[in-house]
C-alpha cells in the first residue's frame, strides 16, 4: 500500500472512531422531552435537593438522583438552594412518572420537567446530586450517569468542594 493509501486508511479509521465517540456522547445528553404522559405539579415546598411537595400530591421524590442529607452540612443546604433556584415555590412544573408510582415511604416518584428541562438531570449535571438507580424506574439512568461523570470531571457544584466524598447513600448507611 502506498503512503497516501496508508494516510487515507488511518484518516478513515480516525474519522470512524470520532463519529462513534460523538454518537455515544450525543446519546447521553440532556433529555429534551418526557417519554411518558405528564401531570401538572405546582411546587408548594422544596424539602431538600431531591424532594419537593406538589399541590394535591404531597411529597414527590425525584427519581434517579440522590442529594446530600440534612446531616451533611453545608452540602445539603447547597443542594436544596440549587433546586430552589431551578424551580422556586409556586412554579408550575410537569411530573412524569415511571414504572413504580411510590417509594416505600409513600412518596410519589417522578421526573420533574420545568421550562423545557428535566430538573432531575440538571441537578446531577450541575453537581448538586448524584445518580442513584432503583429498578424498575430506569427511564433516564444512562443520561443521569453521563451527567454525573461530566459534573465530576468538570468539578461543578458540590464536586468542586469534595461534597460527594461521602455520597448520600453511603452516609445513610453510616459508612462515612
Amino acid at each position: 500500500m502506498s503512503l497516501t493509501g496508508l494516510r487515507i486508511t488511518a484518516f478513515l479509521g480516525f474519522a470512524a472512531s470520532f463519529a462513534s465517540a460523538c454518537a455515544s456522547s450525543a446519546a447521553a445528553q440532556e433529555p429534551t422531552e418526557p417519554v411518558r404522559a405528564t401531570i401538572e405539579c405546582r411546587i408548594t415546598r422544596i424539602v431538600d435537593g431531591d424532594t419537593v411537595h406538589c399541590d394535591g400530591m404531597g411529597s414527590v421524590r425525584l427519581i434517579g438522583i440522590d442529594s446530600p442529607e440534612r446531616s451533611q452540612p453545608p452540602f445539603a443546604a447547597q443542594a436544596t438552594a440549587a433546586l430552589r433556584r431551578m424551580m422556586p415555590v409556586g412554579t408550575v412544573a410537569q411530573l412524569e412518572r415511571d414504572v413504580q408510582a411510590r417509594d416505600r415511604y409513600g412518596r410519589v416518584l417522578g421526573y420533574i420537567w420545568f421550562d423545557g428541562a428535566l430538573i432531575n438531570w440538571r441537578m446531577v449535571n450541575d453537581g448538586y446530586a448524584v445518580s442513584l438507580t432503583y429498578p424498575p424506574n430506569v427511564q433516564y439512568t444512562d443520561a443521569f450517569s453521563a451527567a454525573q461523570q461530566s459534573a465530576r470531571e468538570a468539578r461543578r457544584g458540590l464536586w468542586a468542594d469534595d461534597g460527594f466524598t461521602c455520597e448520600p447513600r453511603e452516609h445513610r448507611r453510616g459508612r462515612c
